[in-house]
């Protein structure tokens, strides 16, 4: 951390409107150590827990941020009042993994196309 540089005092708001991560953070922080510090504190009770940092989505301001821009380069913003605590939202969006299709299947999606000829 550099010298001088002011520090973010941030929380998370889950979805349920609890607030985790209540810390405070570098502007050189990444949003991508931001979502690995959430994942390990995520609290075991909840009926969705992410497993990975990209089931996580952050929004400040109504902007999702990026994971390889810091707090800085995201331009998170903060009021005058001293020891102001920013709140961020969090999302948890879960991959679905891809149903595997029978062969049976995609033959009759190809039967059931429909082609027009002009003459």
């Amino acid at each position: 951390m550099a010298e001088g540089e002011e520090l973010f005092e941030l929380k998370f708001r889950m979805f349920d409107g609890t607030d985790i991560g209540h810390s405070t953070y570098a502007p050189s922080t990444t949003v991508a150590t931001l979502k690995q510090k959430l994942v390990a504190e995520w609290p075991k009770d909840k009926a969705i827990v992410p497993k990975s940092v990209n089931e996580i989505k952050l929004i400040h301001a109504g902007k999702v941020l990026e994971n390889r821009k810091t707090l800085a380069e995201s331009r998170i913003t903060f009021g005058n009042v001293p020891g102001e605590v920013i709140t961020m939202h969090v999302l948890v969006q879960p991959t679905i993994a891809k149903k595997k299709t029978d062969k049976n299947q995609e033959d009759m999606q190809k039967t059931n196309s429909c082609s027009c000829t002009i003459l």
